[in-house]
């Protein structure tokens, strides 16, 4: 397989009626790693919202079950990457989100910023850190991804293309971003567990590297103190050392899953989707 294998097959789809193939290539065999951190990412620059972060808070999930949390909700929104909005297993799935979101009173408003997140994050990422950037085609397919999941979770008014989806995740955290207890504490107990699942040794630089990770204004709406030169430069040197090295590595034939990556990696026995999740 050449390098540019699952480049020319995307070329080949039409990312506004195979936005769900075209997705998955890229979260599992483009950039599987970097998807996966930059959802994770994405979550947490949501706990900035102090209507988002005082609601996680309120529910004790982050403080008393953080891990679980964490992991059940990539291994729930994977179901549906994996097995398609139409299978079972993608129902299931959305039936549960939609079950755990319709437990509490959440705006549409603040839905949508989520649902902006996932899409103009990794993408913005991978303009950064990617060992190649998007092509349009998959920036299209994102953002009609999204949108089609946002459809199955009657978020109302969703951004059509990801230019739109941008400048509404811009224009709302301008006007949301804002420091909560709360949201404090769902982020440093998120930054702890992210810090478990290094080697102890390396587990003091876990904060530094995330601080440079975020720009200066959820920064700011956390209280977390600006990273310093030597943190960015080395957290953006390191970042650009792996995408050159993963550059010049063949194209991945098997799709890589969180499920496979050991911090997803919590129910050794199998687990049901239906079961995933908090119920409140």
């Amino acid at each position: 397989m050449r390098r540019d294998h699952w480049q020319r097959r995307i070329a080949e789809l039409d990312p506004d009626a195979d936005f769900a193939e075209i997705y998955r290539i890229m979260a599992a065999h483009e950039f599987p790693w970097d998807v996966t951190q930059a959802l994770g990412l994405a979550l947490f620059r949501t706990y900035a919202v102090p209507s988002i972060g005082e609601l996680l808070a309120a529910t004790g999930e982050f403080e008393n079950r953080v891990h679980k949390r964490y992991a059940d909700t990539g291994l729930i929104l994977e179901a549906v990457l994996e097995h398609g909005f139409a299978s079972t297993t993608g129902r299931s799935a959305i039936r549960r989100m939609n079950q755990m979101h319709g437990s509490y009173a959440i705006s549409n408003d603040d839905m949508r910023y989520v649902q902006s997140t996932f899409v103009v994050i990794p993408l913005r990422w991978l303009d950064r850190y990617g060992w190649r950037r998007p092509s349009e085609a998959e920036r299209r397919a994102s953002a009609n991804y999204y949108r089609e999941l946002g459809r199955h979770m009657n978020i109302k008014d969703s951004p059509r293309t990801y230019a739109e989806f941008a400048s509404y995740l811009d224009a709302y955290e301008r006007e949301h971003f804002a420091f909560s207890p709360g949201g404090r504490r769902v982020a440093d107990s998120t930054l702890a567990l992210l810090a478990s699942f290094y080697p102890a040794p390396l587990r003091r630089f876990i904060r530094p590297f995330t601080y440079a990770l975020l720009e200066p204004h959820p920064r700011a709406a956390f209280r977390y103190p600006p990273p310093g030169r030597v943190a960015e430069t080395l957290a953006f040197a390191g970042l650009r050392a792996r995408a050159l090295i993963e550059r010049a590595l063949p194209p991945r034939r098997e799709p890589q899953y969180a499920r496979d990556l050991p911090e997803f990696a919590i129910y050794p026995e199998g687990y049901k989707v239906e079961e995933l999740g908090t119920f409140p």
